[in-house]
């Protein structure tokens, strides 16, 4: 399989959560493309399931069309899944790391 924008941005994922180091603002980006993504291949799956419905429908539709469809919907709905799983550990990721800076500014001397 080709090296799709999803599927690097899906590896990029991956990597933040294994602990490599990562800006404010790159985790605020990968939160936004991660949102986008998970949209996106929602749309997508959606989509292909009203095809498929009204392919269902119509008697004279062929199955080739059906399978193509359901071939999308398979491809489509484990990278969803696992969006949706690594969007979830970044925003705890990203919610912990401001919680520690946080605590941070708050222990650290008043300037004078």
């Amino acid at each position: 399989m080709t090296d799709t924008p999803d599927l690097a941005l899906l590896a990029r994922l991956r990597e933040v959560l294994d602990d490599q180091p990562v800006t404010e603002t790159e985790l605020r980006d990968l939160i936004d493309q991660s949102d986008g993504l998970v949209r996106t291949l929602s749309a997508h799956i959606a989509s292909s399931e009203q095809r498929l419905a009204e392919l269902t429908a119509d008697p004279d539709s062929s199955l080739t069309e059906m399978a193509t469809e359901l071939q999308r919907v398979d491809a489509f709905r484990p990278r969803l899944e696992e969006a949706r799983s690594l969007l979830g550990e970044l925003e705890t990721r990203a919610r912990e790391l401001r919680t520690s800076w946080l605590l941070g500014q708050a222990e650290s001397p008043p300037l004078r």
